[in-house]
């Protein structure tokens, strides 16, 4: 019998991912390295870049991007974070945006452009208000994961020194996006008066909630063992990840690619097959 595959990985831990992390899933076939990187973002850019891991969480954002730059990675269906993306567009309550449609020609900061929560709040905003991302003054702080990217010239970088939750605070922007990590400051709210009902109308609309991360392997690793996709995704379902099909999945994929190629992130729009190149023929 031979020797089981070990694979490096940057995955976080998850309710869904917690036993795969453990080492609780057993197999003969596939161990996984898994190097410990919080908050696990910081392993996107170092993927797409050099292909670091073999295997690694990614962005929905990133990895679009990095397929339309034809980055050799292979996106795998299995969903390790999706959430409703309203409560974290935060305003002052004393400043000038009193909902959504105020933030049409208004100063958005952000972490950065390609931000898969500032994505998908883009597209909802333009979908549901009229508002479009190239009406708005973007500040952001970092760069894209995928290098070849450069930021619309609706998009400026913050000066040194400058900090998100400070250029909203101070009034130098009218909203921010933020992610998990909200800022505890009563002089702030939420721009959607109630974020649940926002979140959940958008599920409404489109029959799914905004993907956030789902995971990818690197080419070489998936045409070199074909067979370690299925492995893998036998041991992440056992693990309780939502691993779930490229049927099931393509609705959310497509909006994420109109979206996305709406706002200038990508540098040519594609179908929501291509999104899947690479991935073995026997995984549905």
């Amino acid at each position: 019998m031979s020797e089981a595959r070990t694979l490096s990985a940057a995955i976080a831990s998850y309710p869904g991912t917690k036993a795969l992390l453990e080492g609780a899933i057993p197999s003969g076939k596939l161990r996984l390295a898994v190097e410990k990187i919080a908050p696990v973002s910081k392993a996107f850019a170092p993927m797409v870049r050099a292909g670091k891991y073999e295997v690694s969480e990614m962005a929905i954002a990133t990895f679009l991007m990095a397929r339309a730059y034809d980055k050799p990675l292979v996106l795998l269906p299995v969903v390790l974070v999706e959430r409703a993306q309203e409560a974290a567009l935060l305003c002052r309550k004393d400043g000038p945006i009193q909902g959504p449609a105020d933030l049409a020609g208004a100063r958005i900061a952000v972490r950065a452009y390609s931000q898969t929560t500032g994505m998908w709040l883009r597209g909802s905003l333009a979908e549901t208000h009229g508002v479009r991302a190239d009406q708005q003054r973007w500040t952001t702080f970092e760069d894209a994961h995928v290098p070849e990217f450069r930021d619309p010239p609706w998009v400026t970088r913050a000066q040194p020194g400058q900090d998100l939750l400070g250029l909203l605070q101070s009034g130098e922007v009218d909203a921010a996006i933020f992610g998990n990590e909200l800022p505890n400051d009563p002089n702030l709210r939420p721009v959607f008066a109630d974020p649940a009902a926002a979140g959940e109308a958008f599920r409404h609309r489109h029959g799914f909630l905004p993907l956030n991360h789902l995971v990818v392997m690197r080419r070489d690793v998936v045409d070199g063992d074909p067979a370690l996709v299925g492995e893998l995704l036998r041991m992440l379902a056992e693990s309780g990840a939502a691993v779930r099909s490229r049927a099931a999945l393509r609705p959310a994929l497509a909006l994420a690619i109109d979206y996305c190629a709406d706002q200038g992130l990508l540098p040519r729009r594609f179908t929501p097959e291509e999104a899947w190149e690479g991935l073995p023929a026997g995984i549905a």
